[in-house]
């Protein structure tokens, strides 16, 4: 995939493999593996502890394919190409261009453009050590899988034998429907609930499932005259769909309602949906995974972006750069950390709160000594228990203060009668409220599973948890109809619309709406 690859690991000199040539000459090449060393120690030496990283230099393509994609070797589907074409076209253009991807694995992958300028690299190898650092240290990222890329490559083949097997047309029909809702799991999903007694019991008294290479493993047995086992027929449900499957078969009407209501409506099609083969379950496991995997990220957005943004400002400061380089990082760095119009920008938000919650804990105010009880001199320690145990809900709601507001001059606007943005509050504590509000549930409507087995017809019953904002009907109907091919049979989803309760059905014909 890369043309160029640096890797660095810990009290180890830099490594280079020299794949194919690059458009970067090998003096550049030499001129990066220095700094790549130094940089690392500098971050060592702030108390930064990331993972392994690997660089790799590579091409506009390669690096935008892995931007789509999100992860590398990941399974094909339109989604991804789209993001891909939107992407790839307005780097053509210079209307954008992505720097440097990242991915959270152990060792840890950076991506850096190979017509990014030395500076630029310099920038981005602070940047990306920052961002692993976050991986690495903070609590909503400690269950994450460190072997993600191994498994979608894994997943991206099974995919692929699905394709051949069941044609590609069904398949990717069946991913449009599993991708509509794939953002509606739950994102405590680690933590562990505790089960009924009754369901102890099923567990217990379940037998084996039969698999394919039972035969095999009733070798001894059946050489006894103790028995055996019929092998499985030809089209008897794939091995690793098996797998699945005996997780996840339909159960009876007192299991499908067992803790509802349920946040993991992804989750809970899988488990408890009446019509799906075990394959499909098997496709929504694989993408309730990689779901898993993208939680943490959506949760901690600001923070991480915030953090990565601090610490290559930090970094760089230190380097020996040239005038000319330390023009250039200026720069590029007020690029990143620059307020946007419209639209609330992570990386200066995130940048601007710790730089913020350092100074307070640093030099505190005199009324802050008498009141909170803070000695200073501990901004770089509470900085560091801030991105351990924090995510972006908590961050902004324990550490955005009045003052911050009214420098970072944030406000509400709204669209008043369909006709004109309007500022409609600059009250810091609705300002911090209504972010706070934005990133419940990552900003998606907070939908959950009311009833899997509604009219005591295996109906499946959705309610909306309005929190003031209604849904988009035209997108409600189209993801409903999704909903349905999940789960087989008639569905219902509960919301409000104005201030009236109304219940959008559909039986997979018609949609109806009372």
């Amino acid at each position: 995939m890369a043309d160029r690859v640096l890797k660095h690991r810990p009290k180890k000199s830099v490594e280079v493999d020299l794949e194919t040539e690059t458009s970067m000459e090998d003096r550049e090449i030499r001129a990066l593996e220095q700094y790549l060393q130094q940089i690392w120690d500098v971050a060592q030496k702030f108390g930064l502890d990331p993972y392994p990283t690997r660089f790799e230099i590579v091409p506009a393509t390669v690096m935008y394919e892995v931007g789509s994609y999100a992860l590398p070797g990941r399974y094909s589907h339109w989604t991804f190409g789209k993001a891909y074409d939107r992407m790839k076209t307005m780097y053509d253009f210079g209307l954008s261009k992505i720097y440097e991807v990242v991915i959270n694995t152990n060792p840890a992958y950076g991506f850096l453009l190979e017509t990014n300028t030395p500076v630029q690299n310099k920038l981005v190898i602070a940047h990306v050590l920052g961002h692993v650092d976050f991986f690495k240290n903070n609590v909503y990222f400690s269950k994450t899988n460190r072997r993600m890329v191994e498994s979608v490559s894994t997943h991206a083949q099974r995919v692929m034998e699905y394709e051949f097997k069941y044609g590609r047309k069904r398949v990717e029909n069946f991913l449009d429907a599993v991708l509509s809702i794939e953002e509606h799991i739950d994102p405590n999903f680690f933590i562990k609930h505790d089960i009924s007694v009754a369901e102890e019991k099923r567990r217990a008294e379940q037998s084996p499932k039969e698999g394919r290479y039972d035969d095999l493993w009733n070798l001894d047995k059946s050489l006894s005259g103790a028995g055996t086992r019929v092998q499985p027929p030809n089209n008897a449900p794939d091995a690793h769909a098996t797998a699945y499957g005996d997780r996840t078969t339909a159960s009876s009407s007192e299991q499908v309602n067992n803790r509802l209501p349920a946040k993991d409506i992804l989750f809970y099609i899988m488990k408890n949906s009446p019509t799906l083969s075990a394959w499909q379950r098997d496709l929504l496991a694989m993408v309730h995974e990689e779901m898993e995997y993208f939680v943490p990220q959506m949760q901690t957005k600001i923070m991480n972006e915030g953090w990565a943004s601090f610490w290559h400002a930090r970094i760089m400061r230190e380097l020996d750069l040239a005038d000319q380089e330390h023009l250039e990082f200026a720069d590029l760095h007020s690029g990143v950390v620059s307020p946007q119009k419209g639209q609330i920008n992570p990386y200066y938000l995130g940048y601007k709160l710790y730089e913020d919650i350092e100074r307070r804990w640093e030099n505190p105010s005199a009324d802050e000594r008498e009141k909170l009880g803070r000695t200073g001199g501990q901004g770089s320690e509470k900085i560091f228990e801030v991105r351990e145990i924090e995510n972006d809900v908590s961050f902004l709601r324990n550490y955005l203060t009045e003052e911050l507001c009214e420098e970072l001059d944030l406000f509400v606007y709204e669209l008043i009668e369909e006709e004109q943005w309007t500022i409609t509050e600059k009250r810091w504590q609705r300002v911090r409220d209504q972010l706070v509000a934005n990133m419940t549930n990552f900003g998606f409507p907070y939908l959950q599973v009311e009833d899997g087995d509604y009219n005591g017809n295996r109906e499946l019953y959705l309610k909306h948890c309005h929190e003031g904002t209604d849904l988009d009907m035209r997108y409600a109907r189209k993801a409903l109809g999704h909903v349905h091919t999940l789960w087989g049979r008639p569905v219902h989803l509960e919301t409000v619309l104005g201030e009236e309760t109304i219940v959008l059905r559909y039986d997979g014909e018609e949609h109806q709406e009372d």
